[in-house]
């Protein structure tokens, strides 16, 4: 891993500013994924410390919320399919080969996404959820750089705990 973080890096410059810094966020967010939480056995993945949530909940999580907040963004609405994986995301027994493969692609194709809405109006109304809560795709794409790395640092959190815990 580059001892530069992404933002820093001088890429995605053909891409508007907002729009770029979700995509720095989210190579972030691989990153450090992959140097912290790479490592771990599957029990250390699953292992819950003092009842928290395992890293596994919080990198499947990670990536089923960027696709859901992105279908948002796009001014759609959840598919049922997406609707019946959020009460999964808690389910014991992932592997780390399992989670990390959900999380690769799941990236890659918000990265996409993102791309995609890097030349939308980011005052363009949207709504969330069942309730239709009110926002923009602006506030969306913010959120899913927000809500990305508050994720990371929760698992990177609960794999140094881990860690420490199983030899």
């Amino acid at each position: 891993m580059p001892a530069i973080e992404p933002w820093l890096r001088g890429t995605e410059t053909d891409v508007p500013a907002v729009a770029r810094a979700v995509l720095h966020a989210l190579q972030l967010a691989e990153e450090d994924l992959i140097k912290w939480c790479g490592h771990l056995s599957d029990a250390e993945v699953n292992a819950r410390p003092a009842g928290a949530a395992p890293v596994a909940f919080h990198i499947r999580h990670l990536a089923r919320s960027l696709d859901r907040l992105l279908t948002y963004a796009e001014g759609r609405s959840l598919s049922a399919e997406q609707i019946a994986r959020l009460p999964t995301e808690l389910d014991p027994a992932a592997t780390c080969h399992e989670l990390f493969a959900e999380l690769a692609a799941a990236l890659a194709d918000g990265a996409a996404r993102v791309r995609t809405l890097a030349v939308a109006n980011l005052e363009e109304t949207r709504t969330v959820g069942t309730k239709r809560l009110p926002t923009t795709v602006g506030g969306l794409l913010v959120h899913v750089a927000d809500h990305t790395q508050r994720h990371v640092g929760q698992a990177v959190t609960t794999a140094k705990i881990v860690g420490a815990r199983i030899p």
